[in-house]
């Protein structure tokens, strides 16, 4: 079996991310669409029998396109959200940056919390449990998962299956928006890793 996991669509930059409640910007929507229609024609070769599903809006968004081109429903999974960054979610950087000077994922002690948010070691443990749950419960399944998130969730599985510390101060795996990233649960290898060309060849947008 093999889970396949994809980054959400481009969101607007202008913001914090995390648990923000705001969607894909057209560009994004566009990105999704490219990457529904190559999950489909090329579903021969992925095998797709199950979407998984961050249910915030921007990943919601991106899982609920590729959905319409297979016809079956998303599961939402509140685990596979990116980090909870609390008061600052959604916020615009030019105010994040006067009300919470120099506050950053980066800059958290692992155990120190966002302002009405998660600490790193909160979100690394909350990401590894759900990976542990879901390696044990899909591992032996017929068909293979779709597992629609966010960059920071990727790179947290990608440090796990490579048994590498993780830790909040840097980002060794890229997750582009929309990449696909093809994960055997068998050999517990990546086998695709940050894979944009079909949108780069469909859009004409430098990846």
């Amino acid at each position: 079996m093999k889970a396949i996991f994809v980054r959400h669509g481009k969101d607007d930059d202008r913001y914090r991310g995390g648990w923000s409640n705001l969607d894909l910007i057209p560009e994004g929507v566009e990105q999704a669409k490219r990457l529904a229609k190559f999950l489909k024609d090329n579903n021969d070769d992925y095998n797709i029998t199950e979407i998984i599903s961050s249910d915030l809006p921007r990943t919601m968004s991106t899982a609920n396109l590729i959905s319409a081109q297979f016809g079956f429903a998303v599961q939402k999974e509140f685990r596979l959200r990116e980090t909870n960054n609390g008061d600052l979610a959604g916020m615009l950087n030019d105010t994040a940056l006067v009300q919470y000077p120099g506050l950053f994922f980066s800059s958290l002690k692992m155990d120190e919390a966002y302002p009405n948010g998660e600490s790193p070691i909160d979100f690394f443990v909350r990401i590894k449990t759900w990976f542990v749950e879901f390696a044990s419960e899909y591992r032996n399944a017929n068909g293979n998962v779709l597992v629609v998130t966010h960059g920071g969730v990727i790179n947290v599985i990608y440090h796990l299956v490579n048994g590498i510390e993780w830790d909040n101060r840097g980002r060794a795996f890229k997750a582009a928006n929309c990449s696909v990233h093809i994960l055997n649960m068998d050999t517990m290898k990546f086998e695709v890793e940050n894979r944009t060309d079909f949108l780069a060849a469909a859009i004409g947008i430098s990846q």
